[in-house]
This record gives C-alpha cells, sequence and structure tokens, in this order.
C-alpha cells in the first residue's frame, strides 16, 4: 500500500524549511514563519512588527468606532474622577484639622464634600463599567472576524500547505493566539491606556499641590524604570519560551491522541510518555521562569511603593511643621503617591501580556498572508440540455449532463461536453523541485475506460490523482481532460467533475444522510438513498439506530472501518460525476463484502472514466488498461491478459514472485 501523509507520499513530502527529517532535539518547534525538523507545533516567536501589527489590529477596530469613542470618553472620565476624588482629601481633613478645636462646629461644608466625593465615585463606578462592557463587546466582535478571516483564508491554500503542517500547529492560532489577543484588548490595553491617564493626571496634581514632594516622586520614578527594564526584559524573554513551549505541548497531545490507536498496536506507550514528559518539563521550566521573574514584579513595586510612602510622609511632616504644607495637602498627596504606584506597577504587569498577544496577533497575520491557492482557469463546469437542433445550451437546473463552458478571445463561448477523456503527455513532476517524483509520465483515459495504477509504495501511483485534481501544479508537460489543457480549467469546476473515494476515509459530525450528501448538496433524499444502495450501504445503515438520521461524531468511530468506506463510495455515487477516482477504495473492506459491492461498484463506473489504484491486484483485473509504475514512471501497460503474456513485473506481481510494498 502505498503510504502517504494526506496523499502526498512521505518520501516526496514538500518540506518547508529544507531541515532533515531527523532532528530529534527540535521534534516539535517550530522556525519563525516556517516549518520545525519534525513539522510540529510553532513557537511563539516576539514580533518582529510590532506597529506594523498593531496597525492591522487597528483595521479590525474601524467597525467599532463608536464603541471605541464611548470607550475612550470612559476611561478618560474614570481616571479623572479617580483623580478629582483623592483631591478631596485635602478640604475633607483641613475641615477635620479645623472642627477638632470647636464644640460647636458647622457640618454643612464638609457634608456637602462628602455628598460630592460620593457622587463622583458613583460616576466612576458607572464609567468602570460602561467601557468594561463595551470591550468585552469590541474584543469578542474583533476576535469573531479574525476567526472567519483565518478560517476562510484557510479554505483557500493548496494542499501543499497541509500537507507539510500538522492540526495541532494550525489550532494553536484558534486557540493560543486568539485567546491572549482577547486578553489584549479587553483588559490589557484598557488598563494601560486608563493607567497611563492616570499617570498624568496625577502626576499634574502632585505637582500642584506640592513641587518639593513632586521631586521625591520622580528619584523613585527612575529607580522603578531602572528596574522595569531590568526585570521585565527578562520576564518577556521567557513568556516568549513559555509560548513556544506550549505550542509543542499541544501540538504534541493532538497529534498522540489522534494517533492513539497506532500508539497501542506497536507498544509505543512508554516512549510516548517520554517524549511527553521531556516535552512537559521543558515547559514547566519556561513556565517557572516566565512566572517567577512575572510575579516578582509585584512585591518589588509594592515593596518600592512602601518605601516610596514612608519617605513622602516623613518629607511632608517636615514640610508641615516648617509651615509650608497644611495636613489636608500631605493626605491627597500621600494617596496621590499611591494612585501613582499602582498604575505604573500594571503597566510593567501589562507589558508580557501586550508582547504575547503582538506576537500571536503576527502568528495570526502571518498564517493569513499565505498566498492562496492560485488559479488562472477560465473554463467553468455548467449543466446543459440539448437543444432540438441537437446542440447543447446552458441549464439554470441540475440535469445530470455536462459541458465545459470556454470562453473564446471575441467574447463568445464554446460548450465542449464532459466525456471524461483525460490525458498526460510527458508529465514531469517533483514535490520538491531537487527530487522529480514522475518522469515523462504519458497515459490517455478513453471516456468510459477504467484505468488501474499497480507498483510499490512512492512509485508516483496517488501522485498522478493529485495532479489531475491540481492538487499540485506539474513540472513540465501537459494535462488535457476532454482536450482542454486543465490550467485552463477552474480548479473548483475541475475538481467538481470528478469524485474521489480516498484510502483515509473522512467522516464530518453529523447524520449520514449528510455526510452522503456532501458529495452532491442538491441531492434529495430519495437520490441519497440509491447512491446508498448502489454502494450496498444501505443495507447496514438501515440497521443504525436512527437509520439515515443516525448521528456519526468523531469521524465516524460509531462505525467499522469498512462502513465507514461504504458511506464515502456512496458520497461518490451520489455526486454522480464524470470522472471517478478510487484511491484504494475497497482496502478496508473485507473480500466478501467486497464482491458483495462489486456490481454496484460496477453500475457506479459504468459511462464514467475512472483511476483505480489498488493492492488487490483482483480489484484491477477488468481495467480497460493497467498501468505498472515503478520510480515514476510506467514500466509496463496494457489489460490483464496482455500484461501477464508478458511475463514481466505484473506477471510477478500477480503470481506472487513479488509482492507490493
Amino acid at each position: 500500500m502505498e503510504k502517504t501523509r494526506n496523499n502526498v507520499p512521505d518520501e516526496a513530502a514538500p518540506r518547508l524549511d529544507g531541515a532533515p527529517k531527523s532532528a530529534p532535539k527540535e521534534k516539535y518547534q517550530m522556525k519563525p514563519g516556517g516549518r520545525g525538523p519534525g513539522g510540529r507545533g510553532r513557537a511563539l516567536e516576539k514580533p518582529k512588527n510590532a506597529i506594523g501589527t498593531t496597525k492591522r489590529l487597528l483595521a479590525y477596530l474601524k467597525e467599532f468606532r463608536l464603541q471605541l469613542v464611548i470607550v475612550a470618553i470612559t476611561l478618560i472620565v474614570t481616571a479623572v474622577t479617580n483623580v478629582v476624588a483623592t483631591y478631596f482629601l485635602k478640604p475633607i481633613f483641613n475641615d477635620l484639622a479645623e472642627m477638632s478645636g470647636q464644640s460647636n462646629p458647622d457640618l454643612s461644608h464638609f457634608i456637602e464634600t462628602l455628598l460630592l466625593l460620593g457622587t463622583i465615585y458613583l460616576v466612576s463606578i458607572a464609567s468602570s463599567y460602561l467601557y468594561s462592557r463595551l470591550m468585552l463587546n469590541i474584543s469578542t466582535g474583533v476576535l469573531r472576524r479574525v476567526r472567519i478571516d483565518l478560517f476562510c483564508h484557510m479554505q483557500s491554500l493548496e494542499m501543499r500547505f497541509y500537507d507539510s503542517h500538522t492540526h495541532g500547529e494550525l489550532m494553536s492560532h484558534f486557540t493560543n493566539d486568539t485567546d491572549t489577543l482577547r486578553e489584549m484588548i479587553s483588559n490589557s490595553l484598557p488598563q494601560g491606556i486608563q493607567s497611563l491617564i492616570t499617570i498624568v493626571g496625577v502626576f499634574g496634581m502632585m505637582l500642584y499641590l506640592s513641587w518639593q514632594l513632586t521631586i521625591l516622586v520622580l528619584v523613585m520614578l527612575a529607580v522603578i524604570f531602572f528596574i522595569i527594564k531590568k526585570i521585565g526584559g527578562r520576564s518577556a524573554n521567557y513568556f516568549i519560551k513559555q509560548q513556544r513551549a506550549l505550542s509543542q505541548v499541544n501540538g504534541f497531545i493532538e497529534e498522540h491522541i489522534e494517533g492513539q490507536r497506532v500508539i497501542k498496536v506497536f507498544c509505543h506507550e512508554p516512549q510516548t510518555k517520554q517524549e511527553f514528559a521531556e516535552l512537559n518539563e521543558q515547559w514547566r521550566d519556561a513556565a517557572a521562569n516566565a512566572q517567577t521573574f512575572g510575579g516578582v514584579m509585584g512585591p518589588i513595586m509594592g515593596n518600592l511603593s512602601h518605601v516610596h510612602y514612608a519617605a513622602t510622609a516623613a518629607l511632608g511632616a517636615a514640610l508641615a511643621i516648617s509651615g509650608i504644607l497644611d495636613i489636608g495637602t500631605i493626605a491627597s498627596f500621600l494617596q496621590y503617591t499611591r494612585n501613582f504606584s499602582n498604575p505604573v506597577t500594571q503597566i510593567s504587569q501589562q507589558f508580557n501580556n501586550i508582547l504575547s498577544a503582538l506576537a500571536g496577533a503576527e502568528r495570526i497575520f502571518g498564517l493569513i498572508d499565505v498566498p492562496s491557492e492560485s488559479d488562472t482557469g477560465d473554463v467553468v463546469l455548467v449543466n446543459t440540455e440539448t437543444a432540438q437542433d441537437g446542440t447543447l445550451r446552458e441549464s439554470v437546473k441540475h440535469t445530470g449532463h455536462w459541458a465545459w463552458k470556454v470562453p473564446h478571445e471575441d467574447g463568445g463561448y464554446e460548450y465542449v461536453e464532459v466525456r471524461g477523456d483525460v490525458r498526460f503527455h510527458n508529465v514531469v513532476f517533483g514535490y520538491d523541485p531537487e527530487k522529480i517524483v514522475l518522469h515523462n509520465v504519458s497515459l490517455y483515459a478513453k471516456p468510459g475506460q477504467k484505468i488501474a495504477f499497480v507498483g510499490s509504495t512512492g512509485a508516483g501511483k496517488t501522485t498522478i490523482t493529485n495532479l489531475l485534481n491540481r492538487f499540485y501544479e506539474i513540472n513540465e508537460g501537459t494535462i488535457t481532460y476532454d482536450g482542454l489543457d486543465i490550467r485552463r480549467i477552474r480548479k473548483e469546476d475541475l475538481r467538481r467533475s470528478m469524485s474521489m473515494v480516498l484510502q483515509d476515509t473522512h467522516l464530518f459530525t453529523g447524520t449520514v444522510r449528510e455526510n452522503i450528501r456532501y458529495g452532491r448538496l442538491d441531492a434529495t433524499d430519495e437520490e441519497i438513498v440509491e447512491a446508498a444502495k448502489l454502494a450496498n450501504a444501505d443495507f447496514f445503515i438501515s440497521h443504525l439506530p436512527r437509520g439515515y438520521d443516525t448521528v456519526l461524531t468523531g469521524d465516524g468511530s460509531n462505525l467499522s472501518q469498512g462502513q465507514r468506506q461504504l458511506i464515502a463510495i456512496a458520497r461518490a455515487a451520489v455526486a454522480n460525476p464524470p470522472v471517478l477516482i478510487l484511491d484504494e477504495a475497497t482496502s478496508s473492506i473485507d473480500t466478501r463484502t467486497e464482491k458483495l459491492i462489486e456490481q454496484g461498484m460496477d453500475t457506479l463506473m459504468e459511462g464514467r472514466t475512472v483511476f483505480v489504484i489498488a493492492h488487490r491486484l483482483s480489484t484491477v483485473r477488468n481495467s480497460s488498461a493497467i498501468m505498472v509504475l515503478e520510480h515514476g514512471e510506467i514500466i509496463e501497460r496494457g489489460d490483464h491478459d496482455d500484461l501477464l503474456a508478458q511475463h514481466g513485473r505484473y506477471y510477478a506481481l500477480y503470481t506472487g514472485m513479488f509482492e507490493l510494498d
């Protein structure tokens, strides 16, 4: 059986970084913007273009302009009210000091001040709630748009991209990266802006209250920034390592959960545990260092604020004794020192979150920037019906009769009936330009013929069908379909004219009916049942708990492998295409079941051009032509009897002198 990874032979799988296949120490590490030696897990690198990434994020915020304006206003209001509220400590303490020596003090001014202070705090609470609620709406809206753009763009990428990246690696964009982005938008950015406004307001008020005490603040501020620079820099590096290690662990977990059956079959549990333990230890070490340096910032800043508070109180007391300041000014200024150090601490704590989020956003945008699958085809597939004069004309209804709509330079169109005439002319191809897989392959399949490919693993059998679908572009030569160069045919229409039954069957979460209808979305329930009968799947489907409405989950884990493949055959049958590709379509079906569906398969293949890849040579005996491939070349061709008469490679395979690997 031709072993493949996502239908690309292992020996020819594209490598985006040119790394050797064996690199155990970096097995799950990705290089920036490329693929790691093991092709697993991508590291979250420090953003190389923070300004450019920020500009792209701002573009996603355009649709929330009004809400952002309200958020900006509420942030300013929140910061200003907090600053102003602190200033009211001055008149409150001065009034208390003045009333302390009176037997019947006038409390009217004191009460008015308290009521005004309470009103200010209520405004602050309301504005804080409003901006928090709006930022939650904005952050989820932005992430919704980012995820849509990311997912939709991934649908446009060529197969080469998916063949060179693991599922876990790609999923990390939708999980880790978007989570850090959400945290930045909803919390880090607004808190940072509010803290900045608070710092400016508090500094202005401190300068207004006492320039002497403000000088002390500036000295302490210089010490704080020095510590942030030293500790914050190391903290950022460890947070990057933590994200890289987390990406590697997630990629490893997803891949090995998916491959759990293989692990158990080969008793590979001890080695898997050891590999996971090593990766988990790398993550633990990086996370411990990241949290250590990230966590130490708070206590250091807290203790510095205590030192600052004590020094301010001592200097303020000296100034009060000298008659320069009053008690209310000292009380307000001391509270301002708290209000000043806390925002500085918050900004330093948010720095790593913003860094991680920008790096995650850069990774997301990096994936969005991967070039989409190019398609310059101008020939489209249309439904047609035959007019009374025998000519073809386009139909808006599904007629089951297809034609290629070929545009002319003069603006007119020509309709070429889809017959399934496929021809390869001296095709040369290599997944890697330095390593050619197919060498000058020429073959033809006339309408209604069944062409079979046999050969050893890596001979190029699956590669031929990949080229026919234009999953990859050929290096040299041409491939024609009904006389048209397939490069002229729009890829979507080209693939719509074919159905494939792959060796690796994939079923989606949904009912059996929906999975069969995946072959043609406008198929009726009657057509679905007919297709299932054609594939001999109707019997077992009817005996499922809810028949065709039975929900399949976990890639059809509640079905046997053979049943899953029968559904895949029914999916191909309901599409009713002119060309059918069977890549080991019956590899998971026992010989008895295979014989039962032979009649249905023959009916399915009747009148169609069929390409068959099979290792059971008994399944290709009735083929119109059999191509024997070795090392990317067709070494023998003919029907079953002709090849046996040649006493060549096919004869040796058929008689058991050699085995297909």
